[in-house]
């Protein structure tokens, strides 16, 4: 059984891994985009 509810999910622009909602994104949800601070670093070298 999961304890949380199913919290919403977004799938990275970098690695196309579905990653779920955080708490630390609570204010600033709708700007994700990359599941890790990895994935960010890696689309600005990719452009």
């Amino acid at each position: 059984m999961h304890k949380k509810p199913h919290l919403p999910e977004k799938v990275c622009a970098v690695c196309n891994r579905p990653f779920a909602w955080r708490k630390k994104w609570a204010k600033d949800w709708d700007n994700v985009r990359y599941c890790s601070e990895r994935c960010r670093r890696a689309r600005s070298k990719a452009e």
